[in-house]
């Protein structure tokens, strides 16, 4: 059901069966996939994709021109996967020149008052809590957690099935599997929980942990503990990507925590 109160540019695709309330603004080019649902104050701007089956609650704002200086008028977008959920008063703006889009996967929930700035990448089952903020340029794996109140600083990397804590500013990448925590961010351990619930094998665990035992645990320097983890640990997927993950950084990834913890390999 299309409210007649709910104001529509004529050029918005609408896919079938959905749902748009009262007091929703949709602008040009806009797309909005079948069986979605938009409520009441929402404000969707140009060049926003709304993927299938998604809710998209009141006051939500989507497809704002990037909160950059650097930006002057590209023509961007914002891209929502489907079965996504965007909770009151989310803000996700346009991307800019560096990826021209702004992304989130599917089967993702954004709580009340999060915010993604511009360029940001979200892969699926990402869950968002209330109130956290991701500056531009932030890339997240699947099924990464954030807390609610949470900060990520531009250009960080928050791995795959990631654990974050809430009231936590992240400022180094989080590397994938693991939880991440306190003042400086630290590793604070594997995600079990996480990695129990995705089904995960006891033989992929306790790679996990070994890698990460030789990288956290210990004095070695982040360089001498690649070396460990390349001569102990099997070659197989899961130590390529960690490897990967970690050769691909640009700002460090964060450390074990200690009372007297230093950004210094």
């Amino acid at each position: 059901m299309i409210s007649p109160l709910a104001s529509i540019h004529p050029n918005a695709k609408l896919g079938n069966n959905i749902t748009i309330d009262p007091f929703a603004v949709i602008h040009d080019n806009v797309t909005i996939g079948d069986n979605s649902h938009i409520m009441s104050h929402v404000v969707l701007f140009p060049h926003t994709i709304i993927g299938k089956d998604c809710r998209i609650f009141p006051n939500a704002t989507i497809g704002a021109i990037p909160q950059d200086l650097k930006f002057i008028g590209e023509e961007t977008t914002v891209e929502i996967g489907d079965n996504t959920t965007i909770r009151e008063c989310v803000t996700i703006n346009r991307g800019t020149k560096d990826k021209w889009k702004t992304s989130i996967g599917s089967h993702c929930l954004l709580m009340a008052y999060s915010h993604v700035a511009h360029d940001c990448i979200l892969g699926n089952h990402v869950i968002l809590a209330n109130s956290v903020q991701l500056a531009g340029h932030v890339e997240v794996g699947d099924y990464a957690i954030i807390g609610g109140l949470a900060g990520a600083h531009q250009f960080t990397r928050i791995g795959a099935h990631t654990y974050v804590a809430g009231h936590t500013v992240i400022r180094k990448d989080i590397p994938p599997y693991v939880k991440a925590a306190r003042e400086p961010m630290s590793y604070m351990g594997l995600n079990i929980v996480g990695l129990q619930r995705r089904k995960f094998s006891q033989e992929k665990i306790d790679t996990i942990s070994k890698i990460y035992h030789l990288l956290f645990v210990g004095n070695a320097s982040t360089s001498k503990a690649v070396e460990l983890i390349k001569e102990k640990v099997e070659d197989n997927e899961t130590r390529e990507e960690i490897l990967k993950f970690m050769s691909d950084s640009k700002i460090g990834i964060i450390k074990r925590y200690s009372k007297n913890s230093v950004d210094e390999d």
